[in-house]
């Protein structure tokens, strides 16, 4: 089981970026699938989430009408469009991978998670 997080890298605020996240070794479409984050100096924290089907999202308040996560079943990928950056986003960026198929919001009910991929945003 492998994932690959790409896409990150430096932005003006106000600009855009679409993060990606690649999956290997399993049956993606039955996993619930998460991007979370870890601002320096700080815990980390979750960002958005999507159950199996697509059919389910959620968002954290802090990015909602912002950023959108998405699924694409068929490329075994996983994305964060993240639109309207904001210093505050930079962070590096993790997705991660629940067996449970559900759009979990809590870091510990995913076991499988990607190396991240840093997102700075300059004012």
């Amino acid at each position: 089981v492998q994932l690959q997080a790409s896409g990150g890298g430096l932005v003006q605020a106000g600009g855009s970026l679409r993060l990606s996240c690649t999956f290997s070794g399993f049956s993606f479409n039955m996993y619930g699938l998460g991007w979370f984050r870890q601002p320096p100096g700080k815990d980390r924290e979750f960002v958005a989430a999507i159950s199996w089907s697509g059919g389910s999202s959620q968002h954290a308040d802090s990015v909602k009408g912002r950023f959108t996560i998405s699924r694409d079943n068929d490329k075994s990928a996983v994305y964060l469009q993240m639109n309207n950056l904001k210093p505050e986003d930079t962070a590096v960026y993790y997705c991660a991978a629940s067996r449970v198929g559900l759009a979990f919001t809590r870091a510990d009910e995913y076991k499988t998670w990607g190396p991240g991929t840093q997102v700075t945003v300059s004012s």
